[in-house]
């Protein structure tokens, strides 16, 4: 039996009826999309969605960049067990999602891209917003998506779907292999009609694969584990994406081994769990950081290992050894680790049983509770008020800490909010942060924080998605503002104007360099510096919107917003220069001029490379 379909309807006919239990419940695994359309994915698309806006309910978006954003934070809040599609026209539509796929692809997240491309008859070329290749008339601008996409197709007959989309839904669930998957499509192959086999559309539950790890393997890393005398595990993401937090936490309590934290892996623990020693690296704590350097066996747990967990590779002893536990090859096998490829929640079973009776010596798991004792009341300092010192990141840190429920999510992404955050954010329930820092990308904030809404909504209605983010990143992009209250998805969002991209001014002075082109203040090209006047702008979106002069303030409109149902944005002034978290970091290697005129410069550039006698190379 068959079906003739458009190729667009089949496509949609079939992501409609793919499903996969999440926690005893059935569920569509893909949750619906955000759509912009536009003469590469109107006509055809377009109809083929408005069949199924019951059930893939399509999020109308306002820059296609933000939408592969919302859709990220949307594949975050859901473990990567759902995932959202994107669609954009040809041309520059498409294009826009470029970032957001890099984003995607470097956090390993699931996000399906269904994008218009130029026509595969060639008839009308050269169409409007074709980017012509005159030595290859098969490239175009969407095979930019390749290197960012972990599956990549162009569908160029009806029939192709039969094989792709199976394919694509493939790298979308695969814990090893997650990442965007992108399906160009032409905008006459999108109406050409085919007669699909019916047991296509047939509803399948798919599930996400536990791989279990080789035996060997486990046997390798529980007698090099066995041997420690100061172990240390840091948890990463992927604990979270395993759902082994509660492994994780059983693992290093059997064994009392302190547990440290990466970005992506903050809310692994509670913040008073007694073996949680704080988030580790560049943006991390004194407390994580000291264990590190004295640590002689490192269990790495859903982690890639990126350089800011690292400090650049200068975190950890030269004679430090390592055990990974991921689901990726690529990642288990860095600097010489001894590999566990396979499920974290399965792996760490493993491990526990080959361990056996082994517990990490008590003098060294007191020293590491010492340690984070120490850091405890660094950060209740620098999050206090009250002392007339200047607004800080920190102090609004400390008071959303303190007021909001232990289920709200809070979402940061880049600029300084990252490392505050990191820093000085006390967990109150597992799985409740999202720093998004594997690509680091300014402008994620409202809009991640939109798609993590919509998620949230789907099953804890009642409970607050809250952002951090900078008057940079706010003015990068904040549309999403709008999108939220159009489709009642309230946000709570602290808008911290320090008056231009002051972490990136502060490393330019901190390199030796002078403050140029960061603060608003500091731009040549600026004859008369303003500030914005952000409350009137997100009221002008819709937002309840006000501005507050300091962190007490802070507090009573934050209880508001709490209280209100809709989006909220509470802006408050912070300082440039001072109130940053000054401890808790480590070397980061960044490249600083070898000659210059500027003898601040060149004094900074050897205190910066003696930094490197730490790093290790690579082993």
């Amino acid at each position: 039996m068959t079906k003739k379909l458009t190729t667009a309807q089949a496509i949609i006919k079939w992501l409609d009826n793919q499903f996969i239990m999440v926690d005893g419940e059935e569920m569509r695994v893909c949750g619906g999309g955000f759509g912009i359309f536009g003469h590469g994915n109107v006509t055809c698309l377009g109809e083929a969605l408005y069949g199924v806006r019951d059930t893939l309910p399509l999020y109308r978006g306002q820059n296609e960049q933000s939408m592969g954003f919302a859709a990220a934070g949307y594949a975050k809040q859901w473990l990567r067990q759902r995932f959202m599609f994107c669609t954009a026209s040809a041309g520059p539509g498409t294009s826009n999602l470029v970032t957001s796929a890099a984003l995607a692809h470097a956090n390993r997240l699931p996000m399906l891209l269904l994008c218009g491309d130029t026509y595969v008859t060639r008839l009308p070329d050269p169409v409007l917003q074709q980017m012509e290749n005159f030595n290859d008339p098969t490239l175009g601008v969407n095979d930019a998506f390749k290197p960012v996409s972990r599956y990549w197709d162009r569908i160029t007959h009806p029939a192709q779907i039969i094989q792709s989309l199976p394919a694509a839904l493939a790298t979308l669930l695969d814990p090893g292999d997650c990442g965007p998957a992108f399906i160009g499509l032409p905008q006459d192959v999108q109406g050409w009609t085919y007669d699909y086999p019916e047991a296509f559309f047939e509803k399948r539950v798919h599930r996400i694969r536990r791989q279990t790890a080789d035996a060997e393997e486990i046997a390798d890393a529980a007698a090099l584990l066995a041997s420690a005398k100061r172990p240390m595990i840091i948890a990463g993401g992927g604990v979270q994406y395993s759902r082994a937090v509660r492994e994780l936490t059983e693992f290093a309590e059997a064994r009392q081994i302190p547990v440290v934290e990466t970005i992506a892996g903050r809310a692994n623990l509670l913040a008073d769990h007694p073996l949680n020693i704080g988030p580790i690296g560049v943006t991390g704590s004194d407390s994580a950081n000291a264990i590190a350097e004295e640590a002689d066996v490192i269990l790495a747990v859903g982690t890639r290992l990126q350089d800011f967990t690292t400090g650049s590779w200068t975190a950890f002893s030269q004679d430090a050894q390592f055990v990974s536990i991921n689901a990726a090859r690529h990642d288990a096998g860095k600097h010489r680790a001894l590999p566990v490829v396979g499920d974290a929640k399965l792996g760490l079973a493993a491990l526990g049983a080959s361990l056996g009776t082994y517990r990490s010596p008590e003098g060294w798991t007191e020293k590491a509770r010492d340690e984070r004792a120490k850091w405890d009341t660094y950060v209740a300092e620098n999050v206090s008020f009250g002392d007339n010192r200047p607004n800080s990141y920190a102090q609004a840190i400390g008071v959303v800490n303190a007021l909001c429920h232990r289920r709200d999510r809070v979402v940061a992404a880049a600029g300084g909010l990252p490392a505050e955050v990191t820093a000085n954010w006390r967990t109150l329930e597992c799985g409740t942060v999202d720093v998004e820092f594997g690509f680091s990308c300014m402008g994620y904030e409202i809009s991640g924080a939109w798609g993590a809404r919509i998620a949230q909504s789907e099953r804890e209605p009642d409970r607050d998605t809250i952002v951090f983010i900078g008057d940079g990143s706010y003015l990068m992009m904040n549309s999403d503002i709008y999108s939220s209250v159009l489709t009642g998805k309230k946000l709570i969002i602290l808008v911290l104007d320090n008056g231009g991209f002051a972490v990136i001014n502060k490393l330019q002075n901190n390199t030796g360099n002078e403050s140029f082109n960061n603060l608003i203040a500091d731009c040549p090209t600026v004859p008369t510096p303003f500030a914005v006047d952000f409350e009137a702008h997100a009221a002008a979106m819709g937002a309840q919107a006000e501005t507050v002069a300091n962190p007490s303030e802070l507090g009573e409109a934050f209880k508001r917003a709490q209280a209100a149902d809709k989006t909220c944005v509470i802006v408050m002034k912070v300082d440039a220069y001072e109130g940053w978290t000054t401890e808790g970091h480590t070397w980061w290697e960044c490249g600083t001029p070898h000659i210059s005129t500027s003898q601040k410069v060149h004094a900074a550039h050897v205190a910066w490379e003696n930094g490197r006698a730490r790093q290790r190379k690579g082993v």
